[in-house]
């Protein structure tokens, strides 16, 4: 933005301000928004200082986030944005990938149950297994199994607010809302060694959908069946469209969830584009129908808050009438 011309005498640079300064008084733009110079922002574990008119950052190498939530919904380690409803046991992640050098550490294996009359489907159950211990988590608790084979890897187990997190010795965190939504974290070490619905984790969104086969597949149908842990469980063969099946709960879904779009969230929208956010909200408010209907709308809600936070972009939402927490009871 900022560049010599005939606004400014010789050798001063346009400050995007009406202005005129010394080239190291030159400011930054980022999302839209002017910073000052040596004025520093933070982009994912990044900092970055703003030089000169243009950003130097710090070049660590940052953990790996995937996130599966309400009804089918995933967001990769690489970041693409896709819908995969089947009802079956299909593997999140994992770093066993058919290659001859990888050796399994851990898997990661989503079971996923219908929610709702519609036919949507929502996690029920996580399984994780890391070396030879199995991990269940179900209906707000989890359980731990001990199997013959594999390696010992150490883990903790916490409650942090809503969440409970676990956090296992070979770079692998788990955090779970105890409902539908589960995050994934895993350190920078497994860049390019996993597979399954979240993704290979090198940094390109264009090949997250790689098949159990290894094959490039461009329909997530097709990518999600392959990643099915039971060939007794049916393919699914057709995207589900709640609300073309309850066309009444439409609008009520669509007034709701319009929260993602509207001044509340306004921070937040030039960071991360709401529009999936909001489609995943109103697919999400129209299925669940068989009570629990607000828990599926703030879920979703409250995913793309997570994702602002990530950004950078702290929402207060929440108020006593939408999707209110207790905060004394979980502290």
């Amino acid at each position: 933005e900022c560049v010599s011309g005939c606004v400014c005498p010789e050798g001063l640079f346009d400050d995007g301000k009406g202005g005129c300064v010394e080239e190291e008084d030159c400011p930054c733009i980022h999302n839209n928004q002017l910073y000052s110079p040596r004025e520093k922002i933070t982009v994912d574990c990044n900092t970055c200082t703003c030089q000169k008119g243009s950003w130097s950052c710090t070049q660590d190498v940052c953990y790996g986030t995937c996130m599966i939530y309400g009804s089918g919904h995933y967001i990769t380690f690489d970041g693409k944005f896709y819908d995969f409803d089947g009802s079956c046991e299909y593997v999140a992640t994992q770093d066993f990938c058919g290659d001859k050098n990888s050796s399994s550490s851990f898997s990661i294996i989503t079971e996923n149950v219908p929610c709702g009359t519609t036919g949507v489907t929502c996690s029920k159950a996580i399984k994780m297994f890391l070396g030879k211990t199995e991990l269940k988590l179900e209906n707000k608790d989890y359980k731990e199994i001990q199997r013959d084979t594999g390696d010992d890897v150490r883990y903790l187990n916490r409650t942090v607010g809503l969440y409970l997190v676990i956090e296992a010795s070979n770079g692998v965190m788990l955090i779970w809302d105890k409902k539908t939504t589960v995050f994934i974290k895993l350190t920078p070490d497994y860049k390019g060694k996993l597979c399954g619905l979240c993704g290979n984790f090198d940094d390109k969104s264009n090949n997250d959908f790689t098949t159990r086969n290894g094959l490039l597949e461009t329909n997530a149908l097709k990518f999600g069946n392959s990643w099915k842990q039971s060939s007794m469980c049916p393919d699914v063969t057709q995207e589900v469209k709640p609300c073309d099946v309850k066309p009444h709960r439409k609008s009520w879904a669509e007034k709701e969830c319009s929260i993602i779009r509207s001044e509340v969230f306004k921070i937040c929208h030039s960071k991360v584009d709401p529009a999936p956010f909001y489609e995943a909200c109103v697919h999400d408010a129209c299925s669940c129908d068989s009570g629990g209907d607000c828990e599926c709308f703030c879920s979703a809600v409250a995913a793309y808050a997570q994702e602002c936070t990530k950004a950078q972009a702290c929402v207060f939402w929440r108020t006593p009438d939408i999707c209110p927490i207790f905060c004394d009871y979980y502290n």
